[in-house]
Formats: structure tokens, sequence, C-alpha cells
């Protein structure tokens, strides 16, 4: 055993010396060390396991052979594939689209219609004249009135527009000529030979110009110049001038608007109001007005926010009388639940010019001898909820609260026996404008129906509530207003429609002019005129694209109601004719 340690020691310690002298002898040195390509590992360099490994067992199972055999039994057929071909669709051809059309309807009370419009684009669509007529009368009489009740209406208005790459402008002009008949006096009311001298026919002439530019890519956005005569057979006139521009700047992510306007409004009436005996002093009115309306737009995801104010600047010309106004012009809608449920508000006013014009719009009956003054809407709030409940459902539900300062309400003139005008309108039998502070609060909903694109339905209602300055009922405003109406395309040919409104009770009084007498103090009486029903409806038939009949009937139920006091309506009432389309 020692001499086995011995041995492996001895040879342990030459193997170093051995190693120690080849170091000495054999010395590295520095060398570089050039890499041409860097190693670039692939999968082909991992180690791979064998899809079927070679099982080294003293047991291995042999797989058995299986052999299948298939009995087959031939069947005959006489099945003979065919290609497909696509189902043909049907085609609706395009409508044919003409650029004038002309009607003509004829009816009982001697009612006559005629409507005619054209319109002729030219220079590739650039360029577009537009040509409108419109005439409405009736001749019939009314029962239990002792005047004759002409009614009159004939429209012409003629309009040029062109379109350029950055800008579009256009002209218009407007005629108008209106017939209307003081006709409230009641049968036996006066004697026949009072009847006989009374002159019941009024005349109204209107004539406008108008004008408009638009600018693309601009600050400056749009302008709107109106000029308008309107005058009537007692050589009363009226001119008005009404100027607006519009200016937007956006700042940052927000747009402000600041629109601005220009409205003046002056005229005279040859005669004095009906509460003097004598038929003077003349009326003359005189009213400018300056208004500047910033506003600012904010859009933030569901909520819609316009931020603004109405500063009026108004001048009452003929009486040396001016003052500045301030309206608030706020609103916002958001989107509660999409287009479901989308909350509504706001707060607006402004300064209302009234006009000669525009209170013969709303009651042709008015006499030539009113009192012209703009009305100050101190603020106008409203709340509400909108939206779509269907597709084919949509609704809208709102409630207001408003302030007014000299609102203009219609009232039956006194009847003045002392007065020889040239018209017949001091009977008892015209009206005039009384203003009054009123403080309204109002209920609004509405619900419109499309059950499909062929037939539509749609219901509305509205309830108000005045209160007044002086204490008096809100002369001729009514309580309760609503409307039903509804379209039905029935097919190709046949169409229909109706509609249903109701006004509710309202409140009005007649007086006699005494000399020497206040007219507070005039012997008066008040007068209730009814709510009531009218019903009307129309049905037509197209023979082709170009011509078709139609069948229009009013106060289908046969009220015999008032709209105004002492003025009854026409009973039931049908109008047929015709339209037919063409290119002009």
């Amino acid at each position: 055993m020692h001499k086995q340690i011995k041995v492996i020691l001895t040879l342990f310690l030459m193997a170093i010396q051995s190693m120690a002298i080849a170091q000495e002898k054999d010395s590295i040195g520095t060398e570089t060390v050039t890499v041409v390509k860097a190693f670039k590992p692939t999968v082909a360099d991992a180690f791979k396991l064998k899809a079927v490994p070679i099982l080294n067992d003293s047991i291995v199972l042999k797989k058995k052979k299986i052999k299948y055999s298939i009995f087959s039994v031939p069947v005959a057929s006489t099945f003979t594939p065919a290609k497909g071909k696509a189902a043909n669709v049907e085609k609706r051809p395009a409508p044919t689209l003409y650029n004038s059309y002309a009607s003509l309807g004829l009816g009982n009370f001697n009612n006559a219609l005629v409507d005619f419009y054209t319109s002729r684009s030219f220079n590739r669509g650039q360029d577009r004249f537009d040509v409108g007529f419109n005439h409405h009368s009736s001749r019939g009489d009314i029962d239990g009135s002792a005047l004759d009740n002409v009614f009159y209406n004939t429209k012409l208005n003629t309009s040029y527009t062109k379109k350029d790459r950055d800008f579009e402008w256009g002209a218009a002009l407007g005629l108008q000529h209106q017939i209307y008949n003081w006709y409230g006096i009641p049968d036996g009311a006066f004697t026949p030979d009072i009847i006989n001298g009374i002159d019941e026919r009024q005349s109204y002439f209107n004539a406008q110009i108008s004008g408009h530019i638009s600018v693309e890519d601009s600050f400056f956005k749009r302008a709107d110049l109106l000029l308008r005569r309107f005058g009537d057979a007692t050589d009363s006139g009226e001119n008005r001038a009404i100027f607006n521009a519009t200016i937007e700047l956006p700042i940052t992510e927000e747009l402000v608007t600041i629109n601005t306007k220009l409205d003046y409004v002056g005229g005279t009436f040859e005669n004095a109001i009906l509460s003097n005996a004598a038929n003077t002093p003349e009326i003359n009115y005189s009213h400018f007005q300056v208004g500047v309306n910033p506003s600012l737009l904010v859009l933030r995801d569901d909520l819609t926010l316009n931020l603004g104010a109405n500063l009026v600047y108004g001048v009452d010309t003929e009486n040396s009388d001016s003052d500045f106004f301030i309206f608030p012009a706020i609103t916002a809608s958001y989107r509660l639940m999409d287009e479901s449920v989308i909350a509504y508000g706001g707060v607006e006013g402004e300064l209302r010019q009234n006009s000669y014009y525009d209170f013969v719009g709303e009651n042709p009956f008015v006499s030539p001898t009113l009192s012209i003054m703009p009305t100050d809407q101190q603020y106008d709030a409203y709340i509400g909820l909108k939206g779509q409940l269907l597709p084919n459902l949509s609704y809208n539900i709102k409630g207001s609260y408003s302030a007014e300062n000299r609102r203009p309400l219609f009232i039956l003139n006194p009847q003045n026996l002392f007065r020889n005008d040239e018209k017949g309108y001091n009977f008892g039998n015209s009206f005039r404008v009384f203003y009054d502070d009123i403080k309204t609060l109002g209920i609004f909903a509405e619900l419109n129906i499309d059950v499909n694109r062929n037939f539509s339905l749609g219901i509305n209602a509205e309830v108000y509530d005045y209160d007044t300055e002086t204490d008096n009922p809100a002369w001729n405003l009514p309580n309760v207003t609503g409307s039903v109406f509804l379209d039905y395309q029935i097919n190709e040919n046949w169409f229909l429609g109706a509609n249903l409104f109701y006004v509710g009770e309202r409140e009005d009084f007649s007086s006699q002019v005494v000399q020497n007498v206040l007219p507070a103090d005039f012997p008066a009486t008040r007068i209730t005129l009814d709510g009531f029903f009218d019903a009307n409806a129309h049905v037509g038939y197209r023979f082709n694209q170009q011509l078709s009949v139609f069948l229009k009937a009013s106060n289908i139920a046969n009220n015999s109601y008032q709209r105004w006091a002492n003025f009854p309506v026409q009973s039931f009432q049908v109008l047929a004719g015709a339209t037919y389309k063409f290119d002009f």
C-alpha cells in the first residue's frame, strides 16, 4: 500500500514539473480577434424531440393490420343540377323632377285658389331664378252678418340666387294685395239705412325687397337686409328696414358668435284713435333699435351650452325718448340617455319691434288707428325634455315662465257714432291694440309618431295662465290650445291628410263712446267667446307624375264659432281642384 502511494506522488510531481517547463518556453502573446459573422442561433440548432421516440423495451406491441371493405349498391338517379341565377330585384324608376307646377281649385262660398311656381337654374346650377304666385279669395255670405265678408289675398314673389365657391348671395322682390271687410256687425244691430251707408272694405298693399350674402371660410358669415313699404286704403303708411349681420370667431376649442341688428319702423295713421269723438289728431310713430348679441358656444361630450347676452339700444324718435336694455341669452341641452332623453332649457329676452304689418298678419280686422310701440320681453325662462323613445316615436315636454312689458292684446274698438270716417270701422266692428304688462306660466307637450314612411301622426297641447298688471283678463288670449294632424300616403296614387285644432275660451268687451266722458268710464259689456273645434281634411289622387286632383274640406263639423268677437266664420266648405307639374 505504501509503495503504491509513493508511485502516485512521484508521477504527480513529475507532471507538475513538466507543465511548468512548458509554460516557460511557450508564452501566449497579445493577439487581435476579428469576428467575421455574429452568431445567430436558429430553431434548427435547438435539440428536437423526435415525433416517434424509439422504445427500448423487452415487450413491444406490434400494430395489427385492419382491412376495410365497402359494400356499394348502384342507385339509379335522374337528377341533373342546374346553374344558379341571381334573383332579379325590381327597380323603381327614379321620380321625374319638374321645375314648375300650377294648381287651380274652386269651391262653395265662391272660394277660389290659384297657385303657380317655377324655378330655373342655369350656369351649371350656380344661378337660380324663382317665381311664385298665389291667390286665395272668397265671396260668399255668412249667416248672421249684416255686411259683406269678401276675402282676397294675392301674392307675387320673385328671387334670384347665385352660388360661388367662396360665397353665395341673393335678392328677392315681394308684392302683396289683400282685401278684408269689417263685417263684424250682427243682423238687426243698425237700421238698413245705416248699414247701406257703411263702406266696410279695407285693402292692404305690401311691397318689399330683400337681399342676403353668406361667405365661407371667413369670420364674416352672413348679412341680411329687408326693406318694406306697407299701406292701406285709408292712406296709412309704414316703412320698415332691418339689417342683420353675423360674425364667428373660433377661440381655441370654443366658438364666439356676434349677431348685430339695426331695426327701424315708422309710419303714419291719417285717423285718430276711436276713443276720440273727433277724428283728430293723426297718429305718427317712429322707433329705431341697435342690437348686439355676443354668445359663446361650449361643446363638451353630451353638453351643449350657449352663453350670451342681448344688448339693445332703443330710440322713440317721435317722442324723443331712448333707453338701453340688457337681456339674457342663455341656452343649454344635455343628453341624459343618448337620443332617448335630452334635457334642455334657457333664459332669453328681447326688445321685440311691433309694426302695423305684423298686427294685420295676426288680426286683419284691426282699425287704421293703432298705437305702435315695442314690447319689452324681460325674460322667457323655459326647461323641458325631448327625445326619441322609439325609432318612430318622438316627444317634447316644456314648461315656461315669461315676463313682458307692453305686450299687445287685441280688443274691440268702442262704438263711436260721432265719427264720420271715410271707412266704416267705427261701429264696434274693428279691433285696437291694448298694451299690458303680463307674466305668463305655460306648459307645452308634443308627440309625433311616424308609423312608416307613408304615415305620420302628431298631437300637441298648450296650457297658459296669465297675470296682468291691470288685473284685466288677457284679452283674446286662450288658456288652452291643442291640435292633431296626420298625413297618409295610401298608395302610389291616393293620399290624404287632416288636422283638428282646438282654441279655448277668450275674453273681450264692447264699449260705446260718450262725449265728454273718459274712455275708462265708457259703458262697457264683457264678452266671453266660447272655445271651438275646427276640423279640416284633404284627399287627392295622382294619375301620373304630372297630373293629380284634390278635394279639401274645412270646418267639417259645421261649427258656427267666432275666432274674433262678432266675426263668425264660414260654415262647412269644400274646394276641389287639380295640380299639374311641368318643365318650363
